[in-house]
């Protein structure tokens, strides 16, 4: 919580994040109130957080005030055709994600089935939808005509007269075509039945998994200083991607990719140089600081304890591969391989989901542990890998946080 009071915020957002939490004073006195929850339910069904993305105390008020109510709420209230289904999502992750530094006991948490949706709104037809409004809006003007008192205007006067003017040419070209033996009507062309449209094949939806993150052997080729960041280095890592990839450069005849890295005054730069790492290849690139980063490195540091906020003062120690790992070579985790994904999906929230499970053993070696994350399906610890056995390992730290 102290991160979070202690974050930048635009001046609209700290308007909006004042805005949700004087809602969240209102919900803590009238927690049912309709009105106030449908608006929330709206807000939330394509934000993640109050915000958007970034979160904020308001999430935390928000937790706050309704978490008590929402324990108590049925299953209709919660996911059925009336309920408030990105509520109780929004609930779940703020008293599960660390960043909001809540720490709520299991046995205090709002209890989620994942399997328990009652209604799915069905996909909005949108010619359908058109052609309804279109008939809402003549019924109305009819409507609007029909009236007692209500006197045309200037246009539809207008309008009525160049309809009449057109009905009596029309009338007057047909007798005269009748009179010269001329069919005025010309034979209609018969309509061909089209063939019915193939049916769309369900799209195959992959369950949430470690796999679907793209870890690979990357090589440091240089490390440099972020020109306006104290805290960042900048390298150029080759990681196997094909000439002409997005967001790649040349560099010493390999394609390479530049990363963005906050190890500077945690790991000498010395120790960037040329040497092999393990990377997160599938991040959706972001800019920091004007430079464009498009992976991120895997590095370990001591956990948390309880009520602990990270100072960011190390140790920190990168993970390194086994030592004949090939550069781009994946690296998977024993009991979750699989193909990953193009790019995470941000909104999908994989990584956020995944990484808390990242740790190291105490024979150094870096694993999953299954038990820590509910999402994984199966509490097994499995080790990172490559497809030949080896595994990843760090120097010293033992039970680390991996990321």
């Amino acid at each position: 919580m102290a991160a979070l009071e202690s974050q930048k915020l635009s001046p609209t957002e700290e308007t909006e994040v004042q805005q949700w939490t004087t809602t969240a004073e209102r919900l803590k006195s009238s927690p049912s109130d309709t009105s106030i929850l449908d608006k929330l339910n709206s807000h939330l069904s394509s934000r993640t957080t109050l915000l958007g993305t970034k979160p904020s105390k308001a999430d935390v008020a928000i937790y706050e005030s309704l978490a008590p109510t929402v324990k108590s709420w049925t299953p209709e209230q919660r996911t059925g055709e009336n309920g408030h289904p990105h509520i109780l999502r929004h609930l779940d992750f703020v008293q599960n994600s660390g960043v909001f530094g809540l720490n709520v006991a299991d046995a205090d948490k709002v209890k989620v089935d994942l399997d328990e949706v009652l209604y799915v709104k069905p996909p909005t037809d949108a010619k359908a939808e058109k052609e309804r409004l279109k008939k809402e809006k003549a019924a109305a003007a009819a409507v609007a005509a029909g009236e007692g008192g209500v006197t045309a205007t200037l246009v539809d006067r207008t309008k009525a007269a160049a309809e009449a003017v057109r009905d009596a040419a029309v009338a007057a070209t047909t007798q005269a075509a009748a009179a010269v033996g001329v069919a005025t009507e010309k034979p209609k062309k018969e309509k061909k039945e089209k063939a019915p449209k193939p049916q769309k094949a369900p799209a195959v939806t992959t369950p949430p998994s470690p796999h679907l993150i793209d870890l690979r052997v990357g090589h440091i080729l240089k490390a440099i200083k972020h020109p306006e960041a104290d805290s960042l280095y900048v390298s150029t890592i080759a990681m196997g991607d094909k000439p002409g990839t997005e967001d790649t450069i040349e560099y010493e005849g390999q394609v390479c990719r530049t990363v963005c890295s906050g190890l500077n005054g945690l790991i000498p730069l010395e120790e960037m140089q040329n040497r092999k790492v393990v990377v997160v290849a599938n991040l959706k690139p972001v800019k920091m600081r004007g430079i464009k980063s498009c992976a991120m490195v895997l590095a370990a540091s001591p956990k948390l304890k309880e009520g602990e906020v990270d100072d960011h003062k190390g140790p920190v120690e990168l993970v390194a591969p086994p030592a004949d790992a090939v550069t781009g070579e994946r690296v998977c985790f024993d009991g979750w391989r699989g193909e990953p994904e193009g790019v995470l999906n941000p909104k999908k929230k994989i990584w956020e989901t995944f990484q808390p499970g990242f740790t190291t053993t105490d024979n150094l070696e870096v694993a999953f542990d299954g038990k820590l994350v509910k999402e994984a399906g199966k509490e097994e610890l499995g080790k990172l890998t490559t497809a030949s056995g080896g595994v990843c390992t760090v120097k010293t730290l033992k039970g680390a946080t991996v990321r």
